[in-house]
């Protein structure tokens, strides 16, 4: 009970103080106060819940993304196979064959967690005969932050590669730095999120040739059942994605581009349908008149299948249209 009068006490002191320098307040209170379960909080905090970390500048406009790529597979007969051991060890083996070229490929992942040091192993290995490791720490050092070493070599040229990966994310906050050992290039992003805003910045810079090679721009707003996505890519790349979850069933996207000094503009619109909770029917259409349907059915638990095809509508007649065929399998 005191608690609870405590907490009800420093919200009618912050009433008259900025929504956002009230938040920042109270949480910190809170973070004092360890002894507070969620359940006592949780109707003071519900501005701060809304976004309380921003997403990583490659996942903005993520949802309109997934509603465009998700249950496809033109031209490619895939078989995914997931499987856990006992000691906790992933392992994802995955085949594929394109239907027009008749080129076969693989790869075999293994991940490895140790939750109690925050530390994960990941190693894949492809057909290419292509060998990459990943050993990342997170939430060690510091809340929110990661650090991670990710590394390639390919036996048959000797050829290696490094990348120094970091990331920190906290409330309002998310930003990375990654360093390229080939070059050194210096990758770098930050979002910024408040009250469903997002305002996001990418650069890539070359030290060798002390030149800024990317230089990218995003602005979107994220709501419940709503997301709008504007990102502009070295001042000459314009784009933009709208998302609306419709209903529990029907999910809808939208997405624009333009290419500074062309006349095109291009477009797509896509739609994903649940019909039950095995099944959902997807089908998207862009300006140059392809159309692309997609049917994912669960089988039984652990077993996904998937049909898609790409139909090229101004050229309908003469052929050249693709189906692809994916089986998932989890065990």
């Amino acid at each position: 009970m005191v608690t609870d009068y405590a907490i009800l006490w420093v919200c009618f002191i912050c009433r008259f103080i900025p929504s956002f320098l009230k938040n920042v307040i109270f949480v910190a209170y809170l973070q004092q106060q360890r002894q507070f379960k969620r359940a006592d909080i949780s109707p003071f905090v519900y501005v701060t819940d809304r976004m309380a970390v921003p997403p990583a500048y490659s996942d903005l406009g993520k949802a309109a993304k997934d509603v465009f790529s998700k249950g496809y597979g033109f031209g490619i007969v895939k078989l995914d196979l997931k499987t856990k051991s006992q000691n906790g060890v992933e392992f994802n083996t995955s085949g594929s064959t394109n239907t027009d070229t008749g080129k076969a490929g693989g790869s075999l992942e293994t991940k490895y967690k140790m939750k109690d040091l925050g530390l994960s192993l990941n190693q894949k290995w492809n057909t290419d005969n292509k060998l990459t490791t990943e050993v990342s720490v997170e939430d060690q050092l510091i809340q929110g932050l990661k650090l991670a070493l990710d590394t390639s070599f390919v036996p048959n040229t000797a050829k290696k590669s490094g990348k120094l990966k970091t990331g920190y994310k906290r409330d309002f906050v998310n930003v990375s730095c990654d360093i390229d050992f080939e070059g050194p290039v210096v990758h770098s992003a930050a979002v910024l999120g408040y009250e469903g805003w997002l305002l996001g910045f990418q650069m890539a810079f070359d030290t060798a040739k002390s030149k800024l090679v990317q230089n990218n721009f995003a602005l979107g707003y994220k709501a419940g059942d709503f997301q709008l996505h504007t990102n502009v890519n070295d001042g000459a790349d314009f784009g933009g994605s709208v998302y609306q979850k419709v209903s529990d069933q029907l999910e809808t996207a939208v997405t624009l581009a333009w290419t500074s000094g062309s006349n095109n503009t291009r477009f797509g619109v896509a739609a994903k349908y649940q019909l039950d909770k095995d099944a959902s029917v997807s089908a998207k259409v862009n300006n140059a008149s392809l159309i692309g349907v997609g049917y994912t059915q669960c089988l039984r638990p652990g077993v996904k299948l998937t049909l898609s095809a790409l139909i090229d509508g101004k050229n309908f007649s003469t052929g050249g249209h693709k189906v692809g065929l994916g089986f998932e399998l989890e065990a």
